[in-house]
């Protein structure tokens, strides 16, 4: 059905400078998501996932700790692995750059940069962002409250004398990388941020600072130990190490590259050039989403309004909150949490639309067909509606996913929990199994055959909860992928049902 060629989607590799937060939890749901997807429609898919365990931000905060770098960064890990897990996120690889496999790919990785003439010594200077891991140029900072910060970032930018450093030509890619942009728009998506990259590249590339001798937590330079690597060369090659780089994969090129908006530069300047560099296929799409306030305000750490995965899995539940955070805001704009926002939505869309849909649906089954699906009658044409709304979910989503719209793919399955719970509002089994047991049969069976497909579309953003409604409908775990979702896998009649479960449970405001 497809090619042999995986469908390869990357998180960022996490910075290990604190504790997972809601920006970390989005960009591993949406990854995740995509993931599910692609694997439910036949798919091979690589889900890569993983932790920046080096740099200068790293190694000062092990030392305000009193632990030394790798010791506070297993501890860090351990945070992230659990995040991961929580979120029931299924990464098939999960990186971490003081690994051994890494640092050998890394290294082999910089010597083809060196031996295509792409790196050479030199001395710099300049503003410098210990929290971004980043050079500035005048043009690029400004001074504010005596302060000199980043005009991009609002980072504190202190100078730095000249050291020795090596450097890669970025300033000889400029022209390919706009040509590259040209040629390719789906390269960087959202439209509103391949304009930013454009823009940014037009006004002039510098070469890059890719070496750093003021600190040694990081991987030496191949034959020059005195040099440690720029941290963002070491990261961004995880793309490639993770599949086993400098062996051949049939994974690479990634298909996209999941980032938020504030690394945008570093995987859609560098790291094509870089690429560019050795020699090796750029990704099809660096994909870059926004950034989460808490109820209208910026959060950051001296306000006290992080926002823990932790917490919100504890007070709103794993798949409420995949829920949330999918379906609330646009794949690439900002978004805001807002607590009164989470628990009307999940109560509307879930526990009053879907969930309760499926209670009402397999209670009357269990009460009036001694839990058995119930045999169907010839259909009506109001029966064959909802029917035909089931059986193209797929392929009416399919585009949605496609175009990395995962808000308008939540949106769309929203809009057939209404379908169907209009459907059994007039129809009314409840009335008809007092007047009419053939004709309630009938519409019990579609309404069930209907959740039946709606419920393997939901699988990708709410993986548990489909799982448990998929049980009840007495659906096999080996017919759950979206190739099941057609009239030819319907039902049969006379199967019996367990007693239903409540799946989706009413949040108090």
């Amino acid at each position: 059905m497809y090619a042999d060629k995986p469908y390869y989607i990357t998180t960022p590799i996490y910075y290990l400078n604190g504790s997972p937060h809601i920006g970390h939890a989005y960009t591993s749901i949406s990854t995740d998501i995509l993931s599910r997807y692609y694997k439910l429609d036949g798919r091979d898919v690589r889900l890569q996932t993983g932790v920046d365990e080096h740099g200068e931000k790293v190694a000062k905060k092990a030392e305000d700790m009193g632990l030394e770098p790798k010791e506070f960064c297993d501890n860090v890990k351990e945070e992230f692995d659990n995040m991961i897990s929580s979120l029931n996120v299924l990464p098939t690889s999960n990186v971490r750059t003081t690994s051994p496999s890494h640092k050998s790919g890394v290294q082999s990785f910089w010597s083809t940069l060196s031996s295509n003439d792409s790196i050479y010594k030199g001395k710099y200077e300049g503003w410098y962002a210990v929290s971004d891991e980043c050079y500035y140029n005048a043009g690029e900072v400004e001074e504010i409250d005596g302060k000199t910060l980043s005009r991009e970032t609002g980072a504190e930018c202190v100078w730095r004398e000249k050291e020795e450093t090596y450097f890669f030509k970025l300033s000889e890619y400029q022209d390919r990388l706009l040509q590259h942009y040209e040629a390719h728009p789906e390269f960087i998506l959202p439209q509103s941020r391949r304009n930013e990259v454009v823009s940014f590249v037009k006004s002039g590339l510098n070469d890059l600072s890719i070496s750093r001798q003021s600190f040694t937590w990081g991987i030496p330079v191949p034959s020059d130990s005195s040099h440690v690597m720029y941290v963002w060369i070491d990261a961004l090659a995880n793309y490639l190490t993770g599949q086993g780089y400098p062996s051949t994969s049939n994974a690479w090129p990634a298909d996209v590259h999941v980032v938020g908006k504030d690394i945008l530069r570093f995987h859609a300047v560098y790291w094509p050039a870089f690429l560019m560099a050795a020699g090796l296929e750029l990704p099809k799409t660096i994909f870059a989403h926004g950034w989460w306030t808490n109820e209208g305000e910026k959060i950051s750490k001296s306000k006290g309004n992080v926002i823990s995965p932790f917490d919100l899995i504890e007070k709103y539940g794993v798949d409420q909150t995949r829920f949330f955070m999918a379906s609330e805001v646009t794949f690439g704009s900002d978004g805001d949490f807002d607590h009164t926002q989470m628990v009307r939505k999940c109560n509307a869309a879930l526990a009053n639309g879907y969930g309760n849909l499926v209670q009402r649906v397999c209670s009357m089954v269990v009460k009036n067909f001694e839990a058995k699906i119930p045999e169907p009658g010839e259909f009506e044409e109001e029966d064959r509606k909802l029917l035909e709304i089931g059986y193209g979910l797929i392929e009416e989503t399919k585009g949605e996913v496609e175009a990395f719209k995962i808000h308008k793919y939540c949106e769309k399955l929203v809009r057939a929990v209404s379908a169907g719970n209009q459907y059994i509002d007039e129809q009314a089994p409840w009335t008809l199994r007092k007047t009419d047991m053939a004709r309630c049969a009938t519409v019990l069976y579609v309404e069930m055959e209907f959740l039946r497909c709606l419920s393997i579309a939901f699988q990708p953003v709410m993986p548990a909860s489909s799982e448990k409604i998929l049980d009840q409908l007495a659906v096999g775990g080996e017919k759950r992928s979206f190739e099941y979702v057609g009239e030819g896998h319907a039902l049969v009649g006379g199967t019996e049902i367990d007693k239903p479960q409540g799946v989706f449970p009413r949040m108090e405001e």
